[in-house]
């Protein structure tokens, strides 16, 4: 398992907290756990590592989901109600990008939440 790896999609998934505010010590203990069991994960499938970011954005997703609530926001619809970006395609890659499903459109690149405006 190549450490790199796990370093690179904890710091986008870090970078994408931070930019929507989220970096909490809460969020970090997820994101830390996300990384350790997707490590595991990529141990037991080599192949797949080109999943991993998108998948512990997805992992740390669903574990905020049950403390904060949702999480990224989607900040590009009006009108609509309160409503999450999703990990596209669904494994987490490869390019691993977040989605608005309400609008159809292509938020972000993981790791890239900062530069979007939506």
């Amino acid at each position: 398992m190549d450490v790199a790896l796990i370093l690179a999609a904890r710091a986008r998934v870090l970078a994408d907290l931070e930019a929507r505010s989220q970096a909490s010590p809460a969020a970090v203990s997820a994101l830390e756990e996300a990384c350790s069991s997707r490590t595991w994960w990529a141990e037991q499938w080599p192949a797949g590592e080109v999943y991993v970011a998108g998948l512990v954005a997805q992992d740390v997703q669903d574990a905020l989901l049950d403390t904060v609530g949702r999480w990224p926001l989607c900040l590009g619809c009006e009108d609509t109600p309160e409503h999450a970006l999703y990990i596209q395609p669904d494994l987490g890659g490869p390019d691993a990008h977040w989605v608005c499903e309400e609008s159809d459109t292509v938020a972000s690149p993981l790791g890239a939440l900062a530069s979007w405006r939506g």
